[in-house]
């Protein structure tokens, strides 16, 4: 038996559109305590049916995703990432290597962020920015680091703008499929230097050492911390 999925993607489109419908012709549900718990159900409803919206479902992804290792993060492949230094889109990313890494070889412009704490110094300084960038998360291969970020950086952002729920200072956000290395591989012109150095290089073994504790050092106080609230998904 096969499984239409363009079906459950229009039965779910249906569904969310009547629910924004019936959001905006019902006085009583627009007046209601528990509008915000309605949208939320709304938007989650949306997300759930894979319907390429951006975090705070104002629009649909502006950059071709496709499908990676981390099904709940938007991912581009090393191509869009490339086209996006011929285009007028405005968009910053995030290196999520160890600073030895970056400094062997990194994109372009990409700024360096291996922790949350970087990751909420970053979000504080955009915080009366106009318009923020799309954000594009890599690490190596984009296996662990930067999708952990990744989600972090949501996570904040969502607990900073539940007072306007599904607003968002960042929404739209995007994985680099393959991280550095595939970018590397693909067109190393972009980068600067025009290197690439790998985390388990063995002339690094102590700067290894040496970051690994920074980042975890600094995720264990946090955990300690979130341990004590309830844990929902940022998306």
């Amino acid at each position: 038996m096969f499984y239409n999925h363009n079906i459950q993607k229009t039965t779910c489109k249906r569904k969310a559109v009547a629910d924004d419908e019936d959001f905006a012709t019902s006085p009583k549900k627009r007046m209601s305590v528990d509008n915000q718990d309605f949208v939320m159900k709304a938007l989650e409803r949306m997300e759930a049916c894979d319907l390429g919206l951006i975090g705070d479902a104002s629009s649909t992804h502006s950059l071709p995703t496709m499908s990676g290792k981390h099904t709940d993060l938007p991912t581009i492949d090393s191509s869009t990432m490339s086209s996006l230094f011929d285009s007028s889109s405005n968009f910053t990313i995030i290196d999520c290597r160890y600073p030895y890494e970056y400094q062997g070889g990194h994109i372009q412009g990409a700024i360096n962020i291996y922790t949350e704490q970087g990751i909420q110094t970053f979000m504080e300084s955009r915080l009366h920015s106009t318009k923020n960038d799309i954000l594009i998360f890599h690490c190596e291969f984009s296996s662990h680091r930067g999708p952990k970020l990744m989600r972090f950086l949501r996570s904040m952002d969502r607990k900073q703008n539940s007072h306007r729920y599904p607003e968002l200072n960042f929404p739209e956000i995007y994985l680099l499929d393959g991280g550095y290395k595939a970018f590397y591989q693909h067109n190393k012109v972009q980068c600067n230097p025009q290197a690439y150095l790998p985390m388990l290089h063995e002339d690094h073994s102590k700067d290894l050492r040496h970051f690994r504790v920074r980042s975890k050092s600094w995720t264990a106080g946090e955990k300690r911390t979130r341990s004590r609230r309830v844990i929902r998904s940022p998306y």
